[in-house]
């Protein structure tokens, strides 16, 4: 069975790398890998990596960049990434299977991508707003499928999705397809002026499949971080008992 350490992925979403330091340091001994968003990585470029890595050694690390571009930019960026060790990073899905193909050459087997279908923070009235075709507007859940297969037929280890839609990707890609999920408030802290549109608690994203959990602001806003990770691992662990 998988450590319930193991599913918790904590976004590193400040703006210095000291105190991206501090957090992996009170969090390392609680989660399993520490994210690194465009904010972070803008302002501190590779070093941030090399910064987890001094202070939790055996923490993997995720790259979230969200890569989107033409096929030989995407390439070449990635090959960047790969040479930095990291074990997971993000493209966007988007309209070229190209692109995604691309990204896994350049990945090289170094990294496991994961392909972003539909963000958490957008909903139905997005999609419409965006152009998409009803159909795809009012299920959203059928275009975040339809965006997972391009990523599996390209070679991704997995995607980027709501707890709502884990359980039918596993069951289109596979079990060894990953489900990664963010948008996962604890039944401890369900705000109600979100702006994710498309929460879960980790309960109920565990059993509807997801592998992975980004569990940001309940943690990184408690007055005791350390002590709303053991929490968070608390409600894994005794999931994963029932499950």
């Amino acid at each position: 069975m998988k450590h319930p350490k193991d599913y918790l992925i904590f976004p590193l979403d400040v703006p210095t790398i000291q105190e991206a330091g501090r957090y992996v340091a009170l969090l390392k001994d609680h989660v399993g890998i520490f994210k690194v968003g465009l904010e972070l990585f803008i302002k501190t470029g590779p070093d941030i990596v090399v910064e987890i890595r001094k202070t939790a050694a055996d923490a993997r690390i995720f790259l979230d960049l969200k890569l989107h571009d033409i096929p030989e930019t995407v390439f070449r960026a990635m090959q960047g990434v790969a040479s930095l060790g990291v074990t997971y990073a993000t493209v966007h899905c988007g309209e070229s299977k190209k692109m995604l193909e691309a990204a896994v050459r350049g990945a090289g087997g170094k990294v496991h991508l994961l392909g972003v279908t539909v963000l958490t923070s957008v909903a139905k009235e997005d999609i419409r707003s965006a152009g998409y075709d009803a159909s795809l507007a009012d299920d959203v859940g059928l275009l975040v499928q339809k965006k997972a297969g391009m990523a599996m037929q390209a070679g991704f280890a997995g995607v980027i999705c709501s707890g709502h839609e884990a359980g039918e990707i596993k069951n289109t890609c596979g079990e060894s397809f990953l489900a990664v999920t963010p948008g996962i408030r604890p039944a401890w802290d369900v705000p109600n002026d979100d702006d994710q549109a498309r929460v879960m608690t980790p309960a109920r994203a565990i059993r509807n499949g997801s592998d992975h959990l980004v569990i940001g602001r309940p943690i990184r806003d408690a007055k005791d971080p350390a002590m709303a990770a053991r929490q968070v691992l608390g409600e894994i662990e005794e999931t994963l008992q029932q499950h």
